[in-house]
């Protein structure tokens, strides 16, 4: 057992009885992902202001660095730190702040970077309430003046899981934003009122381990173990807009039958304004995915929905609504998953009245064979993923830029974004204007909502005029956030996006 690393009580305890024979405690925090001579130098000057040093670590899930960070887990880097003589205790800080060891603790001096001084230019303003902490608790913040270096600095040059393809893409990038470019940002997106308009869909996990095959039949047997079940659909993509503007209605279709409205609404962020239409002798869609636990490999999807068109009487009633709101919204988003909420009148009708309209229209098991996105004409931007783009133009083999052309000009759409995988994305604005970018998530938990998180991104980026290469590389960042949950799980977080642009471009 390491006896330099301590929980919260025993270091309250620590630090009382230091006090106590008047000796003073200094407090160092960060992540410390990968410990260079900027942090020696630090922890040098910070155990000058007293006589017990002690380093509070972020915990992994808290880490907002961008993908695959951290580099090394909580324990790794605990363990690193413990083996400096100059640190007297390391303990993890389960938290995106110092502030609840801080507040536990109440440390005589809190220590940070020079780099930390312009509390301005701290995107999760974390910095400034940690100083108020420290305050309250009767402590003082001290800067130090040692010479700084960044781990992600570093790792972004030297780590070998980062491609020289995504290395050459970031350079660009960088001479395009500065770091306090980027609160401007989310600012501007936080000024947009914003529909969301397509299908509910509740996504339902059964984890299983499977047992084998059945004795009397050529069946997989699986005992199922856990069960959960999440807001899928358009409903994930109003959560993830909601993340970022408190402007947001979501239009969408439930069943009237096992309608599970009670869940649905209180898995929809509180600041979204719900507006329900009811498709008769209909449940609201439900997709149950049989999972292995220990792969999280899907085993067995089981689809209950009425993917019929909608009756005349509620199409008429939902065109009605659109027809007499639309209008009123700066941005609308459109998901369409082609279980027959969205007719082509209803289509038309929206792409007539949008004032900036965007469009994602997906196929699947169910849909394979109808869904189209040629009901949609003359509107700002598409967001279709490689295979889709292949069925609705049944093209197999010509290239995606091609084929993006093709479709841009079919649809008469401003910009196109196709996305391929592992092999990232690809915006065409016109026959001589491409950008690409990277795919950069390299743990992959599941894919389930990884279009949804860089749809709602991208359209909110692109509808304030944000440059397209940080607008793609913000989609990007998102889907790489997304696919490292499981299904729709967890929405897009604004703090974890932020930091994350901030740092991957160091």
């Amino acid at each position: 057992m390491n006896k330099k690393i301590k929980n919260s009580q025993e270091l309250e305890k620590i630090v009382i009885d230091s006090k106590k024979s008047s000796k003073k405690s200094v407090l160092c925090h960060g992540t410390f992902d990968l410990v260079h001579l900027g942090h020696i130098k630090h922890f040098e000057d910070a155990k000058k202001l007293g006589d017990i040093l002690i380093v509070s670590v972020t915990s992994d899930e808290f880490v907002f660095k961008g993908p695959n960070r951290p580099k090394f887990k909580i324990r790794q880097r605990m363990e690193m730190l413990s083996n400096i003589q100059l640190i007297d205790y390391v303990i993890e800080s389960k938290s995106i702040s110092a502030i609840p060891i801080i507040k536990k603790i109440k440390p005589n001096i809190y220590c940070k970077g020079p780099d930390y001084k312009n509390h301005s230019s701290d995107i999760s303003n974390n910095i400034s309430k940690e100083a108020d902490a420290v305050r309250a608790v009767k402590g003082k913040i001290i800067y130090t003046d040692s010479e700084t270096f960044s781990s992600s600095e570093l790792l972004n040059t030297f780590d070998e899981s980062i491609t020289n393809k995504e290395r050459i893409y970031l350079e660009s990038v960088k001479k395009l934003i500065n770091n306090n470019e980027i609160k401007n940002y989310f600012e501007k997106i936080s000024s947009k009122n914003v529909l969301i308009i397509g299908e509910t869909i509740i996504d339902e996990y059964v984890f299983c381990d499977a047992i084998g095959k059945s004795g009397k039949e050529p069946v997989l047997v699986v005992q199922d173990k856990s069960k959960d079940k999440y807001l899928g659909g358009a409903g994930a993509v109003a959560n993830n807009v909601s993340n970022f503007t408190n402007n947001v209605s979501y239009l969408s279709l439930l069943g009237e039958k096992n309608s599970q409205e009670n869940f649905v609404k209180k898995s929809l962020s509180k600041n979204i304004k719900k507006q329900f239409f009811y498709k008769e002798d209909s449940p609201t869609i439900n997709k149950k995915r049989y999972v292995d636990k220990i792969s999280n490999s899907k085993i067995l999807g089981v689809y209950s929905m009425n993917d019929e068109p909608l009756p005349n009487n509620t199409e008429k009633k939902l065109f009605k609504w659109i027809d007499m709101n639309i209008s009123k919204f700066d941005v609308v988003i459109v998901t369409d998953y082609g279980h027959g909420m969205i007719s082509q009148s209803i289509a038309s009708l929206i792409c007539k009245k949008s004032k900036y309209l965007s469009v994602n229209s997906q196929i699947n098991a169910s849909n394979m064979s109808h869904q189209n996105i040629n009901k949609y004409k003359n509107f700002d931007l598409l967001v279709i993923n490689e295979n889709e783009l292949r069925h609705d133009l049944r093209d197999k083999s010509s290239s995606i830029e091609l084929l993006s052309e093709k479709i841009k000009k079919n649809l008469r759409v401003k910009k196109t974004l196709i996305t391929c995988g592992s092999e990232g994305a690809m915006m065409t604005l016109n026959s001589n204007k491409k950008i690409y970018s990277p795919a950069f998530a390299k743990k992959v938990i599941d894919k389930v909502g990884a279009g949804d998180a860089m749809l709602s991104i991208l359209a909110l980026s692109d509808s304030c005029g944000i440059k397209n290469e940080i607008s793609i590389l913000l989609g990007s960042l998102a889907a790489a956030q997304s696919i490292e949950t499981i299904g729709n799980s967890r929405s897009i977080n604004k703090l974890q996006l932020s930091k994350a642009l901030q740092y991957i471009l160091k």
